[in-house]
């Protein structure tokens, strides 16, 4: 009968991870310092790592665009700085703003307190803050430590009062009291100095603006800093400089048509005046009172003419205006004129264009320099509008002439008819006509300056702050959960990757698994080391671990196929000091304890060890029957382990074994025992140095092999496949010896699959405790 071998089969990942549990489970007293050491640094981190609260803070932003933007600019058409989303979140982050909040809350001074273990923010617990004269001069300074008394601070032995401007050697600063700390304390204060352009930066990183949804002009921004209420201080002023921001741009393009407004009332006012006084010396002169019926309507008709030429005279001096804004060089100097009167929102809409990318490019010329690509970009498109704004000027302008020409026309007939009214009444209707015309253009200014004046008055930002800045209840970073786990983590897998290295560089086979993976031949037994120094371990009154697995053993033979037809079993290992002789002495003694009669023969010619282990001296044995000196029965002896266990000595060593064995008795022996006992065991020499075992092997009926743990090599499992090949072995299977305890402790783990549990409860447990201390 031969044993079908075992067939490789796929590692599952609950097979892998079993082996690696198993593998790990015996260096817990490492993972142990490690899961510690990786608890005590990660603790040290966050001691030394100052928390980041986040806050954050919602405003509402009032969107204007194309065509909506000219029907709110009305009835004043001025130049209104369009809103959008993207526009505002990019101006809520711009470095103008976040410059004059570094300046507003003294940003460049951060003020820290040293404790044992880390420094930390000083906002709310130093008693002074420090303020910097000419911010921009700062050069920097890393930390400057001082001391605080009510009278002063002292910083490097000198003392400065409270409250005044002080020259020190980091700039004229002044200490002012903390208004965030009521009730001050001594403590480990001291300040830093950073550029403010630094501080800015800084801001601008930690600053982040969303949108709040897709659907929604709502913005949300959010701060991370060491101290929440300073965090909320910051947030807070972003808002409201960003706010007096956008409302000193409206009011400065509301002076800016107001100005122009006063200019034009200013010349009007003149001129009537002037028509005023001619209109006195004429009628004083001439004793004109009253005009005739037909004056009166000539003069209704050719006053609303000439309303209309003044309004297109009027239009006609803003397209000049314009035109003269747009044509200069430099587009920063003067006022930006109004197109007060222009009902043409293109232009409008491309005079405020051009009026955007100027304030600009002024910002990014006093920021980043003329020779920024940026710079030269926006440059480059006010260059690309102004033709365009040029040649709609001109269009309008051409229109316009045209329609004056045509109202001169209409007015020139009806000069026509006067030449045949009196001189003197022709010459008042004639200064009436241009009184009505200044009085007409005066109030319509009028209306436009108080209408330029309440928008001042009404003026807003545009935007609405929805929430405050309010600040997290616990820092966001670092995550202390996240930072232990990840210590955890990485204590685990520095753990586990020093166990697989120390492991996968022994060349030895160290565990059960080790063996599936070299060889095809199934594990049929683990046997553990024994520290007792017995060669005998199981006896009838022996309930030891390893007695347990001799027995184990002995139930496991029957499926190698040895039967009382089949009763010869050949043990043999690879190299010699693997335990063979130790596994066929014990096996052969657990047989003979079932009552059955067994021979033990000690094949090993070469290096025998079966008398030692049975304390019997050498005498005849199976050399001297193959030599044909002793008859079989005479080399029978009795152990004295057991009345059915008998040994087979090897006798007298030979020259010549491996000829010896060759010569047909040794088959005529196990004939001979066959007939005698029920079980026939061969110790037979390792197959990696002699050839012995493969000479016996045709007459045996199964094949334990035998491999040591920690000992047998890995490249001698390899070759048992190959080897079997070419010397067939009867029903093979392997024995894992000397199976090492690991552990620390009253816990063992042994190297294969820990299956090496004793069955009977606390009452066999203690029998085994009580055989181990004979």
């Amino acid at each position: 009968m031969k044993l079908i071998r075992k067939t490789s089969e796929p590692t599952t990942p609950e097979k892998s991870s079993g082996n690696l549990i198993f593998k790990l489970i015996p260096y817990w007293p490492l993972f142990l310092s490690l899961f510690i050491l990786s608890i005590a640094g990660a603790w040290i981190y966050l001691q030394f790592t100052a928390p980041l609260y986040e806050a954050n803070a919602r405003i509402l932003i009032n969107e204007k665009k194309g065509d909506e933007e000219a029907k709110t600019a009305e009835p004043m058409q001025t130049v209104t700085p369009k809103q959008t989303i993207d526009n505002e979140r990019e101006v809520l982050t711009s470095n103008p703003i976040l410059n004059r909040v570094v300046d507003d809350l003294a940003l460049y001074a951060p003020l820290y307190e040293h404790k044992t273990l880390a420094t930390v923010s000083a906002y709310k617990t130093s008693p002074i803050q420090v303020v910097a004269k000419d911010s921009k001069g700062i050069t920097g300074a890393a930390r400057v430590d001082f001391s605080y008394e009510k009278s002063g601070v002292t910083i490097d032995g000198k003392k400065y009062p409270i409250g005044s401007w002080q020259n020190t050697p980091y700039g004229v600063l002044m200490f002012i009291p903390n208004t965030q700390n009521k009730n001050p304390q001594q403590g480990n204060f001291s300040f830093s100095l950073v550029a403010p352009k630094k501080a800015a930066a800084s801001l601008a990183e930690r600053l982040k603006v969303t949108e709040a949804n897709k659907l929604s002009t709502i913005l949300n921004i959010a701060l991370l800093d060491e101290d929440p209420s300073r965090a909320e201080a910051i947030l807070d002023d972003i808002l409201k400089v960003y706010s007096n921001a956008a409302i000193d741009e409206h009011n400065r393009l509301a002076a800016n048509t107001q100005e122009f407004i006063n200019q034009r009332l200013a010349s009007v006012q003149g001129e009537l005046v002037a028509i005023e006084g001619n209109l006195q010396s004429y009628k004083a002169n001439k004793g004109a009172v009253d005009v005739s019926t037909q004056g009166k309507l000539f003069l209704e008709n050719v006053s609303t003419n000439d309303q209309k030429v003044g309004e297109i005279n009027m239009q006609l001096s803003v397209l000049n205006q314009v035109d003269k804004y747009v044509k200069s060089k430099d587009l920063s100097g003067g006022i930006v004129p109004s197109t007060v009167g222009i009902n043409d929102p293109g232009l409008t809409q491309m005079v405020k264009d051009v009026y955007d990318l100027q304030l600009q490019a002024e910002n990014m010329r006093k920021t980043t320099g003329e020779n920024n690509p940026m710079y030269s970009s926006v440059i480059g498109q006010i260059e690309k509008i102004r033709p365009q704004i040029v040649q709609n000027l001109a269009n309008q302008r051409s229109s316009l002439m045209a329609s004056r020409n045509n109202l001169s026309s209409t007015t020139s007939n009806y000069s026509t008819q006067l030449q045949a009214m009196p001189e003197t009444e022709r010459k008042l209707v004639d200064i009436n006509r241009q009184q009505q015309i200044k009085n007409g253009i005066y109030t319509f200014l009028l209306q436009k300056k108080e209408e330029t004046a309440l928008s001042v008055i009404t003026n807003g930002s545009g935007s609405k702050i929805i929430s405050n800045a309010e600040s997290s209840e616990f820092p966001v970073s670092p995550k202390r959960k996240m930072i232990y786990l990840a210590s955890l983590l990485g204590a685990g897998i520095i753990g586990v990757g020093f166990v697989s290295l120390k492991e996968g560089m022994r060349r030895n086979v160290m565990f059960q698994s080790d063996i599936e993976q070299l060889t095809s031949l199934p594990v049929i037994a683990e046997i553990t080391s024994d520290t007792s120094n017995k060669y005998i371990v199981i006896g009838s009154q022996q309930r030891t671990l390893i007695a347990e697995q001799f027995r184990a053993l002995r139930t496991t033979l029957r499926y190698l196929g040895v039967s009382p037809q089949k009763k010869r079993v050949m043990i043999t290992s690879a190299i010699s000091g693997e335990g063979k002789s130790f596994i066929a002495a014990n096996l052969a003694m657990s047989l003979a304890m079932t009552g059955k009669k067994v021979a033990l023969l000690d094949f090993d010619l070469n290096n025998p060890t079966i008398h030692r282990k049975f304390n019997i001296k050498q005498s005849l044995g199976i050399a001297d029957y193959l030599l044909g000196k002793a008859e079989a029965k005479d080399i029978i002896l009795q152990s004295n382990e057991n009345e059915n266990l008998f040994l087979l000595l090897t006798g007298e060593l030979p020259i010549d074994p491996a000829e010896l064995i060759m010569n047909g008795k040794a088959e005529e022996l196990l004939n001979y025992l066959d007939g005698t006992f029920d079980y026939v065991i061969l110790d037979v020499p390792p197959v990696g140095p002699v050839s012995d075992a493969y000479t016996l092997a045709p007459f045996c009926d199964a094949t334990l092999f035998v491999i040591r743990h920690a000992y047998t090599p890995k490249i001698f499992v390899e070759r048992i496949d190959e080897n079997i090949k070419l010397n067939d072995l009867p029903n093979p299977a392997i024995i894992f010896n000397a199976v090492a305890p690991r552990g620390f402790g009253k816990n063992s783990y042994g190297y294969g699959y820990g299956s090496g549990m004793v069955y009977g409860g606390a009452y066999d447990q203690k029998r085994l405790n009580i055989d181990s201390k004979k």
